[in-house]
């Protein structure tokens, strides 16, 4: 008996099969609203429905919506932005002015610069007064009659309108105040009084180094003094106390001879100490009535400090006379020159 028939044989082993899982339909899953895809995710581990990605998402229609008032706020308009004009340098020929007059003068830089701002030379025939011209040897020509002796000073007489300050001095702004504008910026060509009696050529150089010495109120109108001449400065400074000052002064109403009483008892007053004042009714109506002061000096102030003692209300104030030298028919805000005769 062999060997393989005394092993009985191994018995084979199977898995049991199992049921198979009853197969269970899922629940059905209620629509949700559209607003309802943007709500808080629950928490974790609980069991969510499924919602639909992006490209399934289809809204529904929804009202158009409404139309925004018209506003009532007016538009902004901006000015369009200038871009800046460059102008083409203007190309000079020829040689300085004062280098032609140094050749036809045969005199120096100096004396040649005195000669063109004098007025005694021309380009063209026109008269230049400023010596770094430019221009051509045979379009320059001197007057025959040109002398540096004629060069002399001068003084101007101007008819101060009124609010403004009279030039003695700069004028500072004060905050909260309108600034006066100053006298001295009516001093210019355009301003000459064209009947001047001097007929003196207007040049730019008069109205160089001008100084004016005699104050005047800034509500008055009249005479004020502008000079080059350092004569007639020390004159209007050293004799100022003993110049004579002529005021006419309109006030309101009719002023008889015996309303100015309290001025002439205040002028007797020693205890005020007031300088020599003659005052007089020059004319009167109900209306209005002029006086004439005059006044030994300038005292800015003691015209209406008087009109206050007598209780007369101030109109207008004009200077019309400083020594001996009257502003005439000159209009107010013109100017003229001082004639070789007039002295103070």
């Amino acid at each position: 008996m062999s060997s393989s028939d005394s092993k009985p044989p191994r018995p084979t082993l199977t898995k049991p099969v199992k049921p198979p899982r009853p197969v269970v339909a899922p629940a059905p899953v209620a629509p949700r609203p559209a607003h309802a895809a943007h709500t808080a995710p629950p928490p974790r581990g609980q069991a969510t429905a499924y919602r639909p990605g992006p490209a399934a998402y289809r809204p529904g229609p929804t009202a158009p919506a409404p139309m925004p008032a018209p506003s009532t706020k007016k538009p902004r308009f901006r000015k369009p932005r200038k871009e800046p004009v460059v102008e083409a340098p203007v190309v000079e020929t020829g040689e300085r002015l004062s280098k032609h007059v140094m050749a036809l003068k045969d005199c120096s830089r100096k004396e040649a610069e005195q000669y063109i701002e004098g007025g005694w030379v021309r380009v063209n025939g026109v008269v230049v007064e400023e010596p770094a011209h430019r221009a051509n040897r045979d379009a320059v020509t001197l007057d025959p009659e040109a002398s540096l002796l004629n060069l002399t000073t001068v003084t101007l007489l101007l008819n101060k309108p009124a609010g403004y300050a009279d030039g003695t001095e700069e004028v500072e702004p004060v905050r909260g105040r309108k600034t006066p504008p100053d006298a001295r910026s009516l001093l210019t060509p355009q301003t000459h009084w064209e009947h001047d009696p001097t007929e003196t050529p207007v040049l730019k150089r008069h109205f160089n180094h001008l100084e004016a010495d005699i104050e005047l109120e800034n509500g008055a109108t009249g005479l004020v003094v502008f000079t080059q001449d350092w004569r007639t400065t020390r004159k209007l400074t050293e004799d100022m106390g003993t110049m004579e000052h002529e005021f006419l002064v309109e006030v309101k109403g009719e002023v008889a001879p015996e309303a100015l009483k309290p001025i002439g008892y205040a002028l007797k007053d020693e205890r005020l100490d007031l300088p020599t004042v003659k005052v007089s009714v020059s004319s009167s109506t109900p209306e209005m009535s002029r006086l004439r002061f005059a006044i030994k000096g300038s005292h800015p102030g003691l015209v209406a400090y008087l009109c206050g003692l007598a209780n007369l209300e101030m109109l207008a104030m004009r200077r019309v006379r400083l020594g001996r030298v009257t502003l005439a028919d000159l209009p107010v805000g013109q100017w003229r020159f001082l004639a070789g005769y007039e002295k103070f």
